[in-house]
């Protein structure tokens, strides 16, 4: 059985960070996110459980693909922990499933910890992967940081601009509400690491930025990140904006130093 290598004491449930908490729509009270774990292992399944939970979040567990799809099916999670090796079906072909139809934000757990694996995850569709074991802070601070992303609510300042949005190329990006639109309006379906790559990208056109600039202002300083996993991310958001993803205009990449966001950028205006 995979362990889970025990650190510092979790943050107590009354520690949990009101940016962590969202509104509730019904009774206009703030309620914690929820985490859905699917796993195989019932023991990794109830220790991930206590741990979620300690900190604050709601848990839902799934010990198998089927079960967790009826899970995503009649509630709302916040985010998914989703562990490689599930008994009926491939971890990377569920979370391309979940992909196919939601931008929930995925973790994906493994004890697979190569390179091979962790870029396969990220073409899939996933926002992080955490190798087993795993430090219980380290795997509770990528929780977080996915959180805040999909939120906008980093730990910098957001200017008036990045809380309103950009105009590319008859693209518009509603920061506020993380959305993008192409020119003919119809909503394009980005995950969360893909939303804050090209908000990085926007906020810094036409200038050269090299993988590690983008990792830490995507993702923050001294996220943990590598050349492919910026890769990856980039050929994915190619796929969606770009008219030819094999000849990209939008995203060019510069030979030995990184990537360059070609188009004029301008404000979106008033939301």
């Amino acid at each position: 059985m995979m362990e889970i290598r025990e650190t510092a004491q979790a943050r107590p449930q009354n520690e949990l960070r009101g940016s962590e908490l969202k509104d509730h729509p019904q009774d206009n009270v703030q309620v914690p996110p929820m985490v859905v774990v699917a796993d195989d292992d019932g023991e990794h399944r109830l220790l991930l459980s206590r741990l979620l939970r300690k900190a604050g979040f709601r848990v839902s567990l799934a010990q198998d693909g089927a079960s967790l799809m009826k899970l995503l099916a009649a509630n709302q999670p916040d985010l998914v922990l989703l562990d490689l090796m599930l008994p009926d079906d491939d971890g990377l072909v569920l979370c391309r499933r979940i992909r196919d139809t939601s931008d929930i934000p995925i973790i994906m757990l493994t004890a697979l910890g190569q390179g091979t694996y962790k870029v396969a995850g990220l073409e899939m569709g996933a926002d992080d992967y955490v190798a087993k074991p795993f430090d219980p802070d380290e795997l509770l601070a990528r929780i977080r940081a996915v959180l805040r992303r999909i939120r906008g609510q980093s730990g910098t300042t957001v200017s008036v601009q990045a809380r309103r949005g950009y105009r590319f190329d008859g693209w518009t990006i509603d920061a506020s509400k993380r959305q993008l639109k192409s020119p003919d309006q119809v909503l394009i379906t980005l995950t969360s690491a893909e939303f804050d790559l090209l908000v990085a990208f926007v906020e810094h056109p036409q200038t050269i930025l090299t993988r590690e600039h983008l990792v830490e202002l995507s993702r923050g300083r001294g996220s943990d990140g590598f050349d492919r996993s910026v890769d990856i991310l980039v050929s994915r958001l190619r796929r969606k904006i770009e008219p030819n993803a094999k000849e990209p205009r939008i995203i060019k990449t510069i030979r030995s130093g990184g990537y360059l966001f070609a188009p004029d950028v301008g404000p979106l205006g008033p939301i």
